[in-house]
């Protein structure tokens, strides 16, 4: 048994033992505890659950929305991942009730009124309606690379707005600091958490790097060289002041992200594998071995409706874990700032993926 899993149905069967029953916003209600904490070393494998299985493009592509900066359902819609679409249209009803009731006039305007399933057609195909209802509000996306900030101007007696990119931000700070302990990305601003459909459940994260010492540095240049390296032995380590060996990491990097909320069942096997692949793709970035990834969980629940599920999952044996393919390099702009724009769904791919079949359970929004 891979230890992510066994983690993960230990967690499942320590609420179903010791949670307590809460109500929610949803009204579906909960069992409930406080306080977890998961880690998993990257050397063991990608963390893609095993015990069932995980929907891997659709989280592929909710990161990739993130990073884009993007806020608007369209970009997942169009990518087949609906993740979002009851919060968007939920708000859309919020919405468009209010507007409707300022504007009776407007009581014969298609765009009101419609089923989810009608809301989603227009997403897909409505320009104007999607760029009047697509949008979340100030989510992840736009906190990550667009958090609204103030500056002074030149006279000194003014202020003005400024953005601030956390992840380029991020991106240099690794490779010009990389032992800063202020390698850090917020989601949680509070003087946006109005305006959000959804205040962010993960709300935080921050790097953490080390040097790799000379054998770890022969040992990961092994593993990805094994023919030539096979003329070496352990005492026989490569000289890496060698251009052969130049590109060998110098550094490992660890991600520890903090949420708030954790929908148990549905949520944390997908911000598992979210932010693992986010530890891989900054990895990448900055030429660093992946290495450990934390969650830091608050309110860590069960929805009453996933009980049986929860125990269905329980029993069952997990499989080895698999690994992934990045299929594609990264393009910069100015040293340092990614065009993550390029990064097509299909170019990050789940290798050697077996597991158990899934199972389904309702979301509650």
């Amino acid at each position: 048994m891979n230890s992510i899993d066994k983690q993960y149905q230990d967690l499942l069967l320590h609420i179903l033992r010791n949670g307590v029953e809460k109500k929610d916003r949803t009204g579906t209600g909960t069992k409930s505890i406080f306080g977890y904490q998961i880690r998993h070393n990257m050397r063991e494998g990608f963390p893609l659950l095993t015990t069932k299985k995980m929907a891997w493009k659709t989280m592929v592509t909710e990161l990739l929305w993130f990073l884009r900066g993007d806020t608007n359902i369209k970009f997942l819609v169009d990518n087949n991942c609906h993740i979002w679409d009851g919060d968007a249209y939920k708000n859309y009803l919020k919405q468009s009730k209010r507007e409707f009731d300022l504007n009776t006039a407007m009581s014969g305007h298609p765009h009101f009124n419609l089923s989810k399933e009608d809301f989603v057609t227009k997403i897909k195909d409505d320009e104007r309606f999607v760029k009047h209802w697509g949008d979340l509000g100030p989510i992840y996306g736009k906190q990550w690379r667009k958090w609204q900030g103030w500056m002074d101007l030149n006279d000194g007696d003014r202020r003005g707005s400024i953005w601030y990119d956390q992840i380029q931000r991020l991106i240099y700070q690794l490779k010009t600091e990389p032992d800063s302990r202020r390698l850090m990305v917020n989601a949680w601003n509070v003087a946006e958490l109005d305006d959000m459909v959804l205040p962010p459940c993960h709300y935080g994260f921050q790097l953490y790097t080390r040097e790799l010492t000379y054998n770890e540095r022969y040992n990961h240049w092994f593993s990805k060289n094994y023919e030539t390296g096979m003329e070496y032995n352990e005492t026989e380590v490569p000289d890496f002041d060698n251009e052969y060996y130049e590109k060998t990491p110098t550094r490992a990097i660890s991600l520890m992200w903090n949420q708030r909320s954790v929908d148990t069942f549905l949520g944390l096997p997908f911000n598992i594998a979210s932010y693992g692949l986010l530890l891989t793709l900054l990895g990448k970035l900055t030429n660093m071995v992946p290495e450990d990834l934390i969650g830091n969980l608050g309110d860590t629940h069960l929805y009453l409706n996933h009980i049986d599920q929860a125990r269905e999952q329980i029993e069952r044996t997990s499989f080895e874990l698999p690994s992934i393919k990045l299929d594609f390099d990264f393009k910069f702009r100015d040293g340092y700032i990614v065009d993550w724009e390029n990064i097509k769904v299909d170019q990050i791919q789940v290798v050697n993926y077996n597991s158990h079949p899934s199972i389904k359970a309702p979301l509650s929004n």
